[in-house]
């Protein structure tokens, strides 16, 4: 079990990249790309100096060529940023809730099972489940070697995908699964987890005991894996994940942050209540507020496990998904939060401007690059604070029509 010291140490790094995309380590794209096939037969040298037999790699790689459409997929960036309501409603729906409580209820004795060996509620593995492959249903159609090929090769990311196309290779060894059948997503993530190859070494188990994992087809593989991952990333099996509250008039939105921790009865003596204005629950908890929607919208006091779906996938968005449907599944109720009627995402034009204007005005946002990042809302915050506005560090339009007037004042 994790300490709080070990949680506090996950945060500091978690918060770089908190409400941003996955973040891989870049690398300079002037450097001169190598012949491919010199680059493979490098490749071929390091992997068997790894332990990856001859034969697996001519079963992988022979006759392999980099996927166009890989590098297509890995540059395209979306039009408009996603709004905490825009993606709750594509991921928890009437649905899913149903089709989820349906195979909880199917499953119940492998979940059990699950429960007891690693202390993991079964409404969760059903919830990641669930959004990570539609209970199942798309596990990716690309070859994971050639997309994993693919992206090693380029020059951008080129160390990360290097060692998930190791993995790769090792786990094609180990006879878990044979090339034909290793297939993914674009980026190289597999099975109904969608796991990457170095979580796959690191964590996947062999639910079933039948010698190999497969986390493609075996749902014991496929809950013993996710199960034991969890465990080891701080998971508590006695607690929740968190719950909608409602903040007191007045609330200083400065402490709307993971990274400040309060005892629930701290934040009892400051006004918070559970959404229906009961009194917070009398537990030993210590738990942060988020806005995820700024401060007009839903707040959330989240725990140790939040913090612990982080780690499996670095949204706030997602981890605060997981945790509401793992909820619905269960009967727990709907939201009392309402999406606004008039909500409009902002594209990433929109997003650029608002960094350019924060950095004309002395707030520093890095390079502006229309994503919405650590730097770019804590420049908000700053200047939300500066403008008397609630500091939640959310971008909104009005915020963007305010920047437009004070720059031009």
């Amino acid at each position: 079990m994790a300490t709080k010291f070990t949680w506090r140490t996950v945060l500091s790094v978690l918060l770089i990249v908190l409400f941003g995309h996955l973040a891989w380590a870049t690398e300079s794209e002037a450097e001169p790309q190598i012949d491919f096939d010199q680059w493979l037969k490098e490749l071929r040298l390091e992997a068997r100096a790894a332990g990856v037999s001859e034969a697996t790699l001519d079963a992988a790689l022979l006759g392999i060529a980099p996927l166009e459409r890989v590098i297509e997929l890995d540059r395209r960036q979306p039009e408009f940023t996603q709004t905490f309501w825009g993606y709750l409603d594509k991921r928890v729906t009437p649905q899913r809730i149903e089709r989820g409580r349906a195979l909880m209820l199917e499953h119940g004795a492998l979940l059990d099972q699950i429960r007891e060996r690693y202390n993991v509620q079964p409404r969760f593995l059903v919830a990641f489940w669930a959004l990570e492959s539609n209970f199942g249903d798309y596990t990716g159609k690309i070859p994971v070697i050639a997309s994993l090929v693919t992206l090693a090769y380029d020059q951008r990311r080129s160390a990360f995908f290097r060692a998930q196309l190791l993995d790769a290779l090792r786990i094609l060894e180990a006879r878990h699964i044979n090339n034909e059948q290793m297939k993914g997503s674009w980026a190289g993530a597999m099975g109904q987890l969608q796991f990457m190859p170095s979580t796959f070494v690191a964590y996947a188990k062999d639910g079933d005991q039948d010698g190999r994992i497969d986390l493609w087809v075996s749902l014991p593989d496929v809950f013993a894996s996710a199960a034991n991952y969890l465990s080891k990333i701080g998971w508590r099996g006695d607690q929740t994940w968190g719950r909608e509250v409602r903040l007191p008039e007045g609330f200083d939105f400065n402490m709307a942050t993971l990274a400040i921790w309060k005892p629930i009865g701290e934040w009892q003596n400051l006004g918070v209540r559970r959404a229906d204005g009961r009194d917070l629950p009398n537990a030993d908890i210590e738990g942060s507020i988020i806005v995820p929607a700024g401060h007009g919208g839903p707040a959330f006091l989240v725990y140790d496990n939040f913090r612990a779906t982080l780690v499996w996938n670095r949204s706030i968005n997602y981890a605060l998904s997981v945790g509401y449907l793992a909820d619905r599944l269960v009967g727990r109720p709907a939201l009392v939060a309402q999406k606004p009627a008039d909500e409009r995402p902002l594209s990433r034009a929109e997003v650029e401007e608002i960094q350019n204007h924060l950095t004309q005005l002395g707030y520093d946002t890095g390079t502006p690059d229309g994503v919405v990042g650590a730097r770019t809302r804590a420049a908000i915050r700053s200047y939300q604070r500066a403008a008397a506005l609630p500091p939640d560090g959310y971008p909104t339009p009005e915020l963007l029509d305010g920047l437009r007037d004070a720059v031009t004042n």
